[in-house]
């Protein structure tokens, strides 16, 4: 997944205005106890992020 795709994906769930307060303060398990932001700039794949930020807030499938 691209990082444009993960980030329009953020906004359409989480809104333009929250989804970059999200990623930068949320610290989830699914991510190892990290923030979506320390995620990817440890390197790991948006789409494993984005799974991770579906798991955790339930994220409905047909936005998945």
């Amino acid at each position: 997944m691209r990082l444009t795709i993960f980030w329009e994906r953020m906004a359409d769930h989480f809104g333009a205005g929250y989804a970059d307060s999200f990623a930068r303060d949320h610290v989830m398990a699914e991510l190892g106890g990290r923030t979506v932001q320390q995620a990817l700039a440890e390197g790991w794949d948006a789409k494993d992020v984005w799974r991770g930020v579906c798991t955790a807030v339930d994220v409905p499938e047909g936005k998945r």
